[in-house]
């Protein structure tokens, strides 16, 4: 047997008690820790959540559109402390299509479900149809997407598997796509939830008085179906539900939750679960311009067979959503927890918080075990590229609050060929601004670029540039509560200068604002730069 001294055996247990120790952010908890939360639940954009219960856990995914890795997996014990554990897709189909960014495309609005001890997701690529993947465990591995029905406009698909063993599936229509939307869809599904048996039937008309009614989620209770479904559009809607004895109707429906008297707009589209305490809540997402489709959760009960959600202070039948509550019973108390932000690069991994702004290649990142840094190596840019928005190695992640400050020590070592080689930080959106160092014919420059048109194809403008005579800076973004952003350096980490031109972040195309870093040139090379970052840490 080998022995062990008591120092490794002490270094051991740091290692694992640290590995066990939940990541709790420094921008944003929603857990008061007095029995009470606060919303939303998840300051960043996990847009048009699902949720279900499995015994005593709760799962959660969200649209991930045409980052990669998609289809986020967060995991709870009591509904308000999420723990981000993986991603169900690694890559997006078709590859080559998804191999250049393809902003507001890719996966919208799924749903997940628990049926015969497998996990289901299913999701909406509104350009190709209703993809399903599956797996044994949350935290993955999942299965390659399975196309369930191809075809253009298709978008929200929830399953529901009744009673007798037949299966439905509910979606709806992208009018972008198909030319109508507005109405939602009931079909046959096989069983084994791989393909549909008829064209379906329409089943509620949102024309008359509930325009843009989308992202439905089924279900089934004490002898109704359920089609929960909201209505309005992502910014002023709210949340209606239908009922019917039968599966393809005729369903009538109720208004269940509103902004009414509150600030949170549009609260809509999520999924409800059901606690063996009796209470009944739900989670569904407000739109918040550059921060996205942020998370709440809500409480809600029911009248009649009908639910409401949140609370009802006027007496209308109609929920309004809360700002503060008492967390939910869920029979015991569990430590507080957030996704992570702040990246110190000290695992083989990437930290699940970050994503790539298309598929990625193999060789565009690699983080140094040794040196616990991330190296980013400098990919071409597209032939094609106008800017940014149109480069695919770009690694992000969501803002994680409504304020906060990012720090990162970066080290440019660029191909001494003269490549046109930038490396630094970015907030993206519609709109774009980087902060970098770029190899020139003279030397190294400090350079700030601001492109307030990205997203009408225009071209960034050079707001700063200076020549430095170090290729290792420290570099500072604040984010403010009105979404203005301001980048700073320094060469010693101690005194910074900020740039006088401030740049208001804009969100994304149905997502909100991201932050991240890049390597990128402008010449094909054997071998390319890289810049090392030491750390990627989030402050208030």
């Amino acid at each position: 047997m080998r022995k062990i001294s008591l120092l490794s055996a002490l270094l051991i247990l740091i290692t694992g008690l640290t590995a066990q120790t939940p990541f709790v952010s420094d921008v944003w908890v929603s857990d008061q820790g007095d029995g009470t939360y606060k919303n939303p639940i998840l300051y960043a954009d996990y847009s048009d959540p699902d949720v279900i219960r499995v015994g005593d856990d709760f799962y959660m995914t969200a649209s991930s559109f045409n980052a990669i890795p998609g289809l986020p997996i967060l995991h709870s014990k009591d509904l308000v402390n999420w723990e981000l554990i993986g991603h169900a897709l690694d890559r997006q189909m078709p590859y080559d299509h998804y191999s250049k960014p393809q902003h507001g495309n890719g996966v919208w609005a799924p749903s997940m479900r628990y049926h015969n001890n497998k996990f289901y997701i299913y999701y909406g690529d509104p350009d190709f149809g209703i993809y399903m993947l599956k797996a044994d465990d949350p935290a993955g591995p999942w299965s390659k997407p399975h196309l369930v029905q191809g075809g253009k406009g298709l978008i929200d698909p929830s399953p529901l598997w009744d009673d007798d063993g037949r299966a439905y599936l509910v979606y709806a229509y992208a009018g972008s796509r198909a030319g109508i939307k507005s109405i939602l869809v009931v079909s046959e599904m096989s069983p084994c939830g791989t393909h549909l048996l008829n064209e379906g039937k329409i089943v509620f008309d949102g024309h008359d008085a509930h325009e843009t009614i989308e992202g439905p989620k089924f279900y089934k209770w004490n002898g109704y179906y359920y089609i929960f479904a909201p209505a309005g559009g992502v910014t002023p809607g709210w949340q209606e539900v239908l009922r019917s004895k039968n599966v393809y109707g005729p369903y009538e429906s109720r208004t269940v939750m509103h902004q009414g008297n509150t600030n949170i707009n549009g609260p809509h589209q999520g999924g409800w679960v059901q606690l063996d305490s009796g209470e009944h809540w739900f989670i569904h997402f407000q739109c918040k311009d550059a921060y996205g489709r942020i998370t709440h959760l809500n409480p809600m009960t029911w009248t009649d067979g009908w639910p409401i959600i949140g609370i009802d202070n006027n007496g209308d039948g109609i929920g309004e959503p809360v700002s503060h509550h008492r967390k939910p019973n869920v029979g015991g108390t569990f430590p507080i927890v957030t996704p992570p932000d702040s990246d110190e690069f000290d695992n083989v991994e990437l930290g699940m918080q970050w994503q790539w702004h298309a598929n990625p290649k193999n060789t565009w990142a690699f983080i140094n075990p040794g040196t616990q840094q991330l190296r980013l190596f400098s990919d071409l840019i597209p032939e094609d590229a106008v800017s940014y928005y149109q480069v695919p190695n770009l690694l992000l992640q969501k803002f994680p609050g409504e304020s906060f400050t990012v720090d990162t020590k970066m080290t440019f070592r660029p191909n001494e060929n003269k490549l046109g080689e930038r490396a630094g930080v970015i907030v993206m959106g519609r709109n774009y601004a980087s902060f970098a160092l770029e190899d020139r014919e003279d030397g190294i420059y400090l350079v700030y670029n601001i492109n307030n048109g990205a997203q009408h194809g225009e071209k960034e403008k050079e707001v700063f540039a200076q020549k430095i005579d170090t290729n290792t800076v420290y570099l500072r973004i604040k984010v403010g509560a009105d979404f203005m952003t301001e980048f700073s350096y320094s060469t010693n980490g101690r005194r910074y200068r900020s740039m006088d031109t401030k740049f208001r972040a804009t969100r994304g195309h149905w997502i909100g604002a991201k932050v991240g870093v890049f390597c990128t040139r402008q010449q094909t090379t054997n071998d390319s730069g890289f810049a090392d970052f030491d750390y990627f840490r989030f402050s208030k």
